[in-house]
Order: C-alpha cells, then structure tokens, then sequence
C-alpha cells in the first residue's frame, strides 16, 4: 500500500540553501521509488483561502518511506530545509484502492 511524506509548509524562505536542498533531493528520493505527486500550488481555492504550500511524495510503502527520511543522504540536507522553512513535515499511510469513508467507523 502506497505511503506519502507530506509536508505543509507556511514558510519557506527561497535563499541558497533552499536552493540547494532543491537541487539534492531528487537523488534522495531515487533509491526508495519517492516521486513528487503535488510540489505547492497552483491553488484553485473552492472553500476558504490555502495558507500553506503542500508538498506530496508517494513511496511504494512506509518502509520505503521511513528508509528514505532516515537515509544519510535525506539526513544531510534536511537541514537546509529545516532552517528555512516552518511547517509539518510528517509520514502517511495511504488507503487500498477499495477505500470507502465509512470503513473509518469500523
């Protein structure tokens, strides 16, 4: 089942080391089948106003996701991320194609 780093970022500040960071990733991604799904807008606002830039990574599951983040290669430049940026940054479980939004309540 298909997991996703998801980060909701309401800062970031576009400077060298973002730069950077943006420059690098990519090659973080490759090894764990991490591919960009949604990277910020554009936004087509259909009810209140987006206050945040939301970026999406899908892996093939939460092991290649949580393998990614902890990688040494991701751990070297999360920190030009971390210090230009202000937001959640977290790991999701995806759902099975045959998802319905009841199967919560069960």
């Amino acid at each position: 089942m298909p997991a996703y780093a998801v980060a909701i970022l309401s800062e970031t500040h576009l400077n060298d080391e973002i730069r950077a960071y943006l420059e690098q990733i990519d090659s973080t991604l490759q090894p764990f089948a991490g591919q960009f799904i949604i990277h910020g807008g554009p936004y087509f606002p259909l009810e209140g106003e987006p206050t945040a830039d939301l970026i999406v990574v899908q892996f093939p599951d939460m092991d290649h996701a949580s393998r990614w983040y902890a990688s040494a290669a991701y751990q070297a430049i999360k920190p030009l991320r971390a210090a230009n940026s202000v937001g959640a940054v977290f790991l999701v479980q995806g759902v099975p194609t045959d998802h319905r939004a009841m199967d919560i309540l069960a």
